[in-house]
């Protein structure tokens, strides 16, 4: 007993367990796991490898808006639009230009950190729900460039990879696994650098902004410089998982482009548990599984022979998550990140300081 409470108590321990739990999922495409109901099929089939990567790509994206909605405090509603440059922006580089896949890929990552930077610099020169309605419609105006300009993005029908000059070990079924492996590297990488930047001195700075902006001018430091920082590095990350997403996918749907792509975002951070990284990239996964299989669910024999009033609603995959989520904002506080913060500090009450969200404790 004594051991299990040291190993409670350490602070590596959540280290620890994600290391084991990556070392798991990077062996999972030589396993033969099944889980009725969750997975599609086998661990090591194309099919299931997809779905694990896209809960991947989706804890990639959560973390992305973590930077700007926990860290930085900063509501916006157009982060969907950054996404949606880089699916969008490496795809139409790929169709239109003789680039190979890697340099496709940084003159999109330079695209987007500029466009990020120049809608930053606008939508920071306000506050609140201001800032938020502002990054709305910046969000609106790219969805309509995608809808109108249908010669280069494919309009409604969503813009295909153009796989001339994608490497053959990305393109096809049977190569999923690569994506799946690079998925799950990226994830990794974009957690060690959201965790890098709010342990920094500008992460510091850009809590210290979130909890008392008047307080940080008074000692000489510009909030609009750190907060504008926050905002680009939010959205070059989620420009990044848009390209491996264009990867994984095929292509691009217009879906990605709205501000309703960008409240799924906000659900799964909710759902995790704002503040807590280890909670979004949790909650993206149980989110983007539901998600999936709901979907199957709604359109399978059991539902349809069910009485119309509980048959409706059951059919349609929105109606359930949102149903979930409002459960979960009820009764569970915090998410499941506020569920294990309660549970360890129940177990341990000396450990209540270190159970606070991650940049909190900073």
């Amino acid at each position: 007993m004594k051991l299990i409470d040291k190993a409670k108590a350490s602070s590596a321990t959540p280290w620890v367990v994600g290391g084991a739990l990556v070392a798991l999922f990077a062996v999972l495409p030589f396993l033969n796991i099944m889980i009725p109901g969750v997975l599609p099929g086998p661990t090591y089939t194309p099919g299931t490898l997809q779905v694990l990567a896209l809960c991947m790509l989706y804890s990639s994206l959560a973390l992305s808006y973590h930077v700007i909605f926990s860290t930085a405090g900063l509501l916006s509603f157009g982060h969907a639009l950054y996404f949606a440059v880089g699916a969008y922006g490496l795809g139409i580089v790929l169709q239109e230009t003789e680039f190979e896949l890697l340099p496709a890929i940084g003159l999109t990552i330079a695209a987007a950190i500029i466009i990020a930077g120049l809608i930053g610099a606008v939508s920071l020169r306000v506050t609140g729900i201001s800032f938020a309605m502002v990054t709305l419609a910046f969000a609106q105006a790219g969805s309509v460039l995608v809808s109108r300009n249908s010669h280069i993005t494919g309009g409604e029908e969503g813009l295909r990879l153009s796989i001339e000059h994608v490497p053959s070990f990305l393109i096809g079924v049977m190569n999923t696994r690569n994506l799946y492996w690079i998925a799950l590297l990226l994830l990794i990488i974009v957690f060690l650098i959201v965790t890098w930047f709010e342990r920094s001195r500008a992460g510091h700075v850009v809590v210290a902004t979130r909890e008392n902006e008047l307080r940080v001018r008074v000692i000489g430091i510009r909030p609009f410089v750190v907060k504008h920082l926050a905002f680009v590095i939010g959205a070059t990350l989620a420009a990044v998982v848009g390209m491996l997403y264009l990867l994984l996918q095929s292509g691009a749907a217009p879906r990605i482009t709205t501000p309703d792509f960008t409240l799924t975002i906000l659900v799964i951070v909710v759902l995790g548990g704002v503040g807590s990284r280890w909670g979004v990239v949790v909650g993206a996964i149980i989110y983007t599984i539901l998600d999936q299989r709901l979907t199957t669910l709604s359109g399978s024999e059991i539902i349809q022979d069910l009485p119309a009033i509980l048959r409706i609603p059951l059919s349609e995959p929105l109606f359930i998550l949102g149903t979930l989520f409002i459960l979960v904002v009820i009764f569970l506080p915090g998410g499941l990140a506020g569920v294990a913060r309660r549970a360890t500090v129940r177990s341990n009450p000396l450990r209540e300081v270190e159970a606070q969200p991650d940049e909190v404790k900073q």
